[in-house]
Order: structure tokens, then C-alpha cells, then sequence
């Protein structure tokens, strides 16, 4: 398929810059991935499509405060954006304008140059930076100095509030760039209710990276090649997978990263040993993939030509998937990371579509 297949126009008043204030009273689409039905509702209408005996699989990784800024010697300002934290002193980051930035640079952060680091490599588009400081850890020092990495369509300052509003209610471990924004819905009396019907609710974790964002730059989608990102997937989720599947339940995804998660284990030997995935992934999945895992996928409504949307299509259907966006612009849906909500059976059929470009 070509890139071009997955663009369309979208209204600009139709990108959310902030959440719904009521984090489960946003809207929901919901569409039969096997028909093609669409109907509209409220994302805590969700409990009515999710039952007792099946399983919700959520991303639990916490986004860290991932865009800081520091000085070079010379006093020009350097932008970076993290993309992993490596260790207590050294971390992985992408640079803008980084023309003029060389390994061996030096860079400086606090009010007086408090904390000097050092650029000490640079590799697939990425630096390595090292601090030098005996009483601050990488950590300490992100969240000393950076704010909350809001997606660059948010086009407004980035203000207390995001501290809370752009993490999910469940993080808990540290190491997401951008957060699992398909989570970002469910509030804690929702999940609660989830529990009392009697629903499994468990977590993977994918730290999300620049990968799921880079823009496509290729003409053919396959051609892409996606950034790794660090993956963590239990043997007791794996083995009650398994367990639920046997018994005639569902599997749910949250989010986009939590499929690849499931799917990046599914296709490891960690699967079928039960044994714990841990480790990189960067599985793409577009039109033609057969899911091996998720019945069910929760997502929000995904940028034109963006990876996200090729994965979305690849779960219920290219057409369908080019009705249910053409649905949620007519009906004035809000997209992307603050936006509204849609809930995916999956389409069987979807990988034996034929499309033409």
C-alpha cells in the first residue's frame, strides 16, 4: 500500500488541546469490525460492550517529563526530547537543530551550569548523553529540568495541569515519551465498576518512543523501518491469555501500544514457554497483518499518514477504517491525544483485503 492511501483531510477545529474534564465522559464510537456498523456513544457506556469473563490489558508505563533544555559553552540553547533512559548517568536523546552538535560537546543545565553532561555518541539519528554529577541521577535530573512532552498538533504552553492530564491513572513504571493516550479515558470509578462486573484487568508495559511518531517517509508504508522500543509482557499475563481464550473470554487492548506489546510476545519464544518477554520491539503492523492475540482494541482517532492508523486499519479493515474516520469528521469527533475514544471488535477478514491504490 501506498502512503498516500492513508491521508484525509482533517478540520483543525476538530484537534483537542485539552482532555475531557470528566476523563470517562468523553464520546465513543463504536464500530463491528466484521460489519462495519457504527454507533455513538460515551466512553463509560464501554462497560456495556466489555463482559464478565474477558480481559483488559492495559499500558502501564508513566511518562517522564522528556523535554528539557540545556547550553552549550558558548551560551547557545539546545533543545532535546529523551527517547531512553539508559542507566543513572547516561540517557538516549534526539536533538532539534542539531546541525552544529558534535560528539564530544558539552552541555550545560541549571540557572549557573550546575550539571555539566557530555555528548559521547551519536548513532541511527540518536545521542547518547552523559552527566557528570555525583547527586543527581538521570532521572532526577529530567524531572529537575523537563516538561511534559505534549505532542507539537497541541499547539498551545505546556501549564501545570498536563503533569496529570497526560498520564493514565494506572502508571507506574517510569520510561514513556508520550503517554498511552487510549488509557487516558478510563478514570478510577470506571475501573472499579470494570472489576465488580467481574471484567480481568491487567498490564503490559511498552515505554513509547519516537518510533510510533516519526512521520513515514517512505512512498511504499513496508518500506518504514520503526525505532525499537523497550517492552515488558509477564508469563502470568501470558499464561491468562492463554487461560482466558481457552474459557471463550476476550482479549482487550488499550491503546495502539499495547497490541504491539501482546503481539511483539506473541511472536517471541516467550510465548510458548510462558515465559517473560522483556526486550526491544520494532514490529510496524499495517494492512495485511494477521492478529494473533487481541479481539477487541480501544484507541483515539490517529493522525492522517501516521503509523497509528495503519494499525488500526490493519485490525478492522481499510475500508471500514476510511468509513469510521469520514463518520467521526462528519459527526465532529475530537482527535489525537486529547480527543475522543473508539472501540474496535476485530475484522477477521481484514488481512485478505484487497485494496487498490
Amino acid at each position: 500500500m501506498k502512503l498516500s492511501d492513508f491521508y484525509f483531510d482533517l478540520p483543525k477545529s476538530l484537534i483537542s488541546f485539552y482532555p475531557c474534564f470528566i476523563r470517562s465522559a468523553c464520546r465513543l464510537m463504536i464500530i463491528n469490525g466484521h460489519t462495519g456498523i457504527v454507533s455513538h456513544k460515551r466512553f463509560f457506556n464501554i462497560i456495556d460492550e466489555i463482559h464478565s469473563g474477558d480481559l483488559i490489558i492495559l499500558n502501564n508505563t508513566k511518562v517522564i517529563p522528556a523535554r528539557f533544555f540545556g547550553y552549550k559553552s558558548t551560551g547557545g540553547k539546545v533543545e532535546f526530547l529523551v527517547e531512553r533512559i539508559l542507566d543513572d548517568t547516561k540517557i538516549l536523546v534526539s536533538i532539534k537543530n542539531c546541525k552544529h552538535i558534535k560528539v564530544g560537546t558539552n552541555i550545560f543545565f541549571g540557572q549557573n551550569n550546575e550539571i555539566k553532561s557530555s555528548i559521547i555518541e551519536y548513532k541511527n539519528s540518536f545521542f547518547k548523553i552523559l552527566f557528570h554529577s555525583n547527586n543527581y541521577s538521570s532521572i532526577d535530573i529530567i524531572n529537575r529540568f523537563g516538561q511534559m512532552p505534549l505532542p507539537p498538533y497541541i499547539k498551545r504552553s505546556i501549564n501545570i495541569l498536563d503533569t496529570d492530564l497526560y498520564q493514565t491513572v494506572y502508571k507506574k513504571k517510569i520510561g514513556s515519551i508520550a503517554a498511552p493516550t487510549a488509557g487516558l479515558h478510563f478514570d478510577l470509578p470506571l475501573l472499579d465498576n470494570l472489576n465488580k462486573k467481574g471484567v480481568d484487568i491487567e498490564y503490559i508495559t511498552l515505554h513509547i518512543g519516537s518510533g510510533t511518531f516519526q512521520p513515514i517517509r517512505t512512498d511504499k508504508i513496508q518500506d518504514h523501518i520503526m525505532h525499537s522500543e523497550a517492552v515488558e509482557v509477564s508469563s502470568l499475563l501470558i499464561k491468562k491469555i492463554q487461560s482466558c481464550k481457552k474459557k471463550g473470554g476476550r482479549i482487550i487492548a488499550v491503546g495502539t501500544s499495547t497490541l504491539r506489546a501482546l503481539e511483539s510476545a506473541y511472536i517471541s519464544l516467550s510465548w510458548k514457554n510462558i515465559k517473560t518477554f522483556v526486550g526491544d520491539t520494532n514490529i510496524f503492523i499495517y494492512p495485511g497483518y494477521k492478529h494473533n492475540v487481541v479481539d477487541a482494541l480501544i484507541t483515539n482517532f490517529h493522525l492522517p499518514q501516521s503509523t497509528l492508523i495503519m494499525l488500526v486499519a490493519s485490525f478492522m479493515g481499510y475500508k471500514n477504517t476510511v468509513n469510521a474516520y469520514q463518520e467521526a469528521i462528519k459527526k465532529k469527533y475530537l482527535f489525537f491525544s486529547y480527543g475522543d475514544a473508539m472501540y474496535i471488535t476485530y475484522n477477521k477478514l481484514a488481512p485478505y483485503e484487497k485494496i487498490f491504490s
